[in-house]
């Protein structure tokens, strides 16, 4: 079995690190694996070092007629059975590359929404009849593709493994901030995008009872935009905007609840990964594939999106629970180690690629 994938490594280690050990996985159970992403990508000496091929490659445009004459070079002189593209350029770029060759072409998705049947880009990408299987990230990824006119058994689930291991660094220090014993912290990781539902979130803290002490940790690019909404809060709740930090998994590690009050196009949230790794209870919201990565109830708390009242009512129980909060921080990471772990991630992607190829 002969696999190229297309992927763009550039990045902070931990988000190429479960795609790069689902390659290095693949290539142990035999496959030969050839990665084309670009040179100075912090995982290339890890992924030679296991026998994998490295090309370089830089797609810089949708229609990159470079990266096209490179993609198909690849496939032809390495007699490449599948193309396993990981995101749009690469998609674009790989369905012309294929044309006329006896390649398998797969894909990947990694959340929900802005795909739709009646849209003529989406045919540029996963609803293009040359691509044989869209990866999916999370079953209400899978489920959206479906209903946006992606054929059922073109569209497999495949959760973004993890492990453990990765996740032993010492929580971060947080004594510069003058949190108090009887404060809850809680950490929010992620870009100042509206989707991500932070105005919505600080409302819902003006909503805590007196008797609920909380520090927030807002955590990642652009968070100072909402300075101006977290003014005026309650004298019991604290915001810190810690800004974007290579540390973040760290910082939320020492936290006791993450959340993440997302409205809408979520898939397998990173951020609440690895929260539940290092045994953090998490708080979010039933969107995307959230709901499948927490049992409300048992592993965290799940609320409808939009609701900052149920944010709210949450973040009190768990406040006035302090036990099964630490409780629900265990099951957490029990369930990371379960369930999303790399080498089921490993085994289905390896299955599939042999199911393509039957």
């Amino acid at each position: 079995m002969r696999v190229l994938c297309v992927t763009s490594h550039r990045g902070a280690i931990t988000n190429v690190r479960p795609e790069a050990e689902t390659f290095i996985g693949v290539r142990q159970l035999g496959a030969q694996v050839t990665v084309m992403t670009q040179r100075d990508s912090c995982y290339v000496s890890r992924m030679e070092a296991a026998g994998i091929e490295v090309l370089e490659l830089e797609t810089r445009r949708r229609v990159d007629p470079g990266a096209i004459r490179r993609i198909r070079a690849a496939l032809r002189t390495g007699g490449h059975q599948i193309l396993h593209a990981f995101n749009n350029k690469a998609i674009t770029n790989g369905i012309v590359a294929v044309l006329g060759l006896p390649v398998r072409l797969v894909t990947y998705r990694g959340q929900t929404g802005n795909i739709h049947r009646y849209d003529p880009a989406a045919y540029l990408t996963h609803l293009n009849p040359r691509v044989d299987c869209v990866v999916c990230v999370a079953d209400a990824v899978r489920l959206d593709l479906i209903a946006n006119g992606m054929p059922a058994s073109k569209a497999a689930t495949i959760y973004k493994g993890h492990s453990l291991a990765w996740y032993q660094a010492p929580a971060a220090s947080l004594g510069e901030l003058g949190i108090s014993q009887e404060s809850m912290v809680v950490g929010l990781v992620a870009n100042a995008r509206p989707r991500k539902g932070v105005p919505l979130f600080l409302r819902a803290l003006r909503q805590l009872p007196d008797d609920v002490c909380c520090d927030v940790l807002l955590v990642g690019a652009g968070m100072e935009v909402y300075k101006e909404a977290a003014v005026g809060l309650p004298k019991q709740v604290r915001v810190h905007f810690m800004g974007y930090r290579t540390d973040a998994a760290e910082v939320i590690a020492a936290c006791r609840v993450s959340v993440l009050p997302a409205l809408r196009r979520e898939g397998l949230p990173k951020a609440t990964i690895e929260a539940m790794a290092y045994g953090v209870t998490p708080l979010v919201t039933r969107t995307g594939g959230n709901a499948e990565l927490v049992v409300d109830g048992e592993s965290g708390l799940v609320v409808e999106p939009g609701n900052e009242t149920a944010l709210a009512e949450a973040l009190t129980w768990l406040y006035r629970n302090p036990a099964r909060c630490v409780e629900m921080g265990r099951t957490a990471r029990e369930r990371i180690d379960q369930h999303f772990n790399i080498k089921d991630t490993v085994s289905r992607t390896f299955d599939l690629y042999q199911s393509l190829l039957r």
